[in-house]
């Protein structure tokens, strides 16, 4: 019980350090280097952005690590409906890991500078890994969230949780393969996690 206790503390805590920098890139740093006169700019890019992707992509390894340490304490595979909820979300984040540390560092070490490579292309694959990220950590806190408090009323199919899993796998690829769209502004990222949230709320509820 203590060493759930610390592993979830720990989760918790990293992962409040991961969404935060995540919202802070997507929300604030990504709209003010739109409008920043080039000398601040580069100076951000500099000094400001490696530290705030180093809090970045290591509070997503912590979270990561320390989320697959408690898949083995909450008895994820014990409850159907605390299963499948764990597992959407659970599936979600590893997409969001897997996007910060094989996408998204990689893309940006070529924009700062950090290595060789084409800088306008390199952005808008950092850029569109990072809105899908954004828009997947709706689904990922309902996932956390409702196999606690969800899980007793939400009677989730096999054919429901197929459904909200196979979402996320096709907005995945298109992170991969595919294009901004209505992801590209801050209104329409948020306006789309909080739709796909509720999607994936009606796929695993009543389908």
């Amino acid at each position: 019980m203590v060493v759930e206790f610390i592993i979830r503390w720990f989760h918790v805590l990293a992962g409040l350090v991961w969404i935060g920098m995540l919202y802070y890139f997507n929300f604030v740093q990504t709209e003010y280097f739109k409008e920043a006169e080039a000398t601040a700019k580069a100076d951000a890019m500099k000094k400001l952005a490696p530290r705030a992707l180093k809090w970045f992509r290591y509070g997503a390894l912590v979270t990561f690590l320390t989320g697959l340490g408690l898949l083995h304490f909450v008895n994820a595979f014990a409850n159907t409906g605390v299963s499948a909820l764990i597992l959407m979300g659970a599936l979600a984040g590893t997409f969001m890991f897997l996007n910060v540390w094989l996408v998204i560092w990689p893309k940006q070490q070529i924009v700062l500078g950090m290595k060789e490579g084409d800088g306008p292309a390199a952005a808008a694959k950092a850029g569109l890994a990072s809105r899908t990220n954004t828009l997947f950590s709706g689904p990922m806190l309902f996932g956390m969230l409702g196999s606690q408090h969800l899980s007793q009323i939400i009677p989730v199919s096999t054919t429901g949780f197929a459904a909200a899993c196979g979402l996320i796998v096709l907005l995945q690829l298109n992170a991969l393969f595919g294009r901004m769209g209505p992801m590209a502004s801050v209104v329409g990222v948020v306006h789309l996690s909080i739709a796909l949230t509720g999607v994936i709320w009606a796929l695993m509820a009543y389908l």
